[in-house]
């Protein structure tokens, strides 16, 4: 478990407009661990966690002019019913507030992991790792 860095791209909703963020990010070697993309109707967001934030940094300040930051939370789960449930339900009785939260396709081993934006990301992996 840890806090990492994710990444808030903002992309008009339009054809090629992911292709171009995705292709600069690949060229430069930038491997992606969790994606998410949500749209609003003319707008998308692409959220990401790369194993190299710096990078990734350099990337986007030359491919592209809206992005953000910020820290989440990366928690390893194993991939049986129940695991995410008692994820919550610990953060739930901590009264820590969750955004919103999206998991990485299993990796070997049969492991998954959730990324999930908090409140308070440091008060959580605490808890967690009680």
């Amino acid at each position: 478990m840890r806090i990492d860095t994710q990444f808030s791209i903002f992309l008009v909703n339009r054809p090629g407009v992911l292709a171009k963020v995705t292709n600069a990010l690949s060229k430069a070697g930038v491997m992606i661990f969790a994606l998410s993309l949500s749209d609003s109707g003319e707008h998308g967001v692409l959220r990401i966690v790369t194993t190299d934030p710096e990078l990734t940094r350099k990337v986007l300040n030359e491919a592209h002019d809206r992005w953000t930051e910020t820290e989440i939370l990366v928690v390893p789960m194993s991939n049986e019913t129940g695991t995410f449930a008692v994820l919550i339900n610990k953060l739930a009785a901590a009264k820590i507030n969750v955004s919103y939260v999206y998991c990485t396709a299993p990796e070997s081993g049969g492991t998954t992991n959730a990324i999930v934006k908090l409140t308070d990301p440091a008060s959580a992996l605490n808890l967690l790792n009680k």
